[in-house]
């Protein structure tokens, strides 16, 4: 490969629009990891740490909420990557984990759409009905429409 150049300790650098323009599989488009805090709380350290710790603070109050959704009514897992995607305004660990997540959940979306896989789950869940069917008739033929904690020894 010619380099342009005879001298033994340069090397010549092309750029290669084709991969520039375009991002590899996998890749996420706009900004790359770290801080999207503005330009002027970047620039100042204590501000920037104070940011940081705001953000922190705000994102683990969602986390939290959303932890205590899960067994109580409410949007507990999306409220939980809600305040991992506050986190993930800040934080290169976040980024991380938000870009595995949903790397993750787009395989399991591909699998789920597998016409085997679909097959599969429908037949697991006619198979599944029957048995509910058969026990809830098994009961009303046995006891009627009583309510379970109303059935005296019989």
């Amino acid at each position: 490969m010619n380099t342009g150049s005879d001298e033994p300790g340069e090397v010549a650098v092309v750029a290669d629009k084709a991969r520039t323009d375009r991002p590899e599989a996998g890749q996420e488009t706009g900004r790359g990891l770290g801080s999207r805090a503005p330009e002027f709380i970047r620039a100042r350290r204590v501000l920037h740490l104070s940011w940081q710790v705001g953000v922190f603070v705000v994102g683990l109050a969602v986390v939290v909420a959303g932890i205590i959704m899960l067994p109580l009514p409410g949007p507990g897992w999306v409220v939980i990557f809600g305040g991992m995607a506050i986190w993930a305004t800040e934080f290169v660990w976040a980024q991380l984990v938000l870009r595995w997540t949903k790397r993750k959940v787009t395989e399991a979306a591909q699998r789920a759409l597998d016409p085997k896989v679909r097959r599969r789950n429908i037949t697991l869940t006619v198979i599944g009905l029957v048995i509910i069917g058969v026990l809830v008739g098994i009961y009303l033929w046995k006891f009627g429409l009583v309510m379970p904690w109303k059935i005296k020894d019989q």
